[in-house]
């Protein structure tokens, strides 16, 4: 028995690999296939874009997440209200609209479902906010 605990001991679980595959989520398969629908942008190219009033920046997120803080001149509609608040707020079908979450799945799925409804200028920002955040670019409360 001494033997076993010791060889256990020795042996390092965390070095091992995964016997199976990590099977990716519903969420997952659903982002990955969004993402081959629709045009990302980068945070950089986003700020850009808003700043020259090419774009409108929608922060997809939840309400709480933007009231904790967001991108300045955004505008907030949720994931869960986006097809129902899109047409008042941006009537127009042609014009650049960047959604932008978190992490970037929502946003990609918020994206491929207004390109649906007839938008042609849409994008997602990639990496979402946490992105925006790391390439220093401002936010506000």
């Amino acid at each position: 028995m001494r033997a076993v605990s010791r060889i256990l001991a020795e042996f390092d679980f965390f070095d091992v690999p995964p016997i199976l595959p990590v099977m990716p989520s519903g969420f997952e398969k659903l982002v990955t296939e969004a993402k081959k629908e629709i045009i990302e942008i980068s945070p950089t190219e986003a700020a850009a874009k808003s700043k020259s009033s090419e774009a409108v920046i929608v922060d997809v997120r939840e309400k709480d997440e933007w009231d904790e803080e967001h991108i300045p001149d955004a505008t907030h509609m949720s994931r869960g209200t986006i097809e129902l608040d899109i047409e008042e707020k941006v009537p127009d079908k042609n014009a650049m609209i960047v959604c932008h979450c978190g992490g970037g799945g929502r946003s990609a799925l918020a994206a491929e479902s207004l390109q649906k409804m007839g938008y042609r200028n849409v994008r997602s920002m990639a990496g979402g906010f946490k992105a925006w955040k790391a390439a220093g670019l401002p936010t506000t409360k």
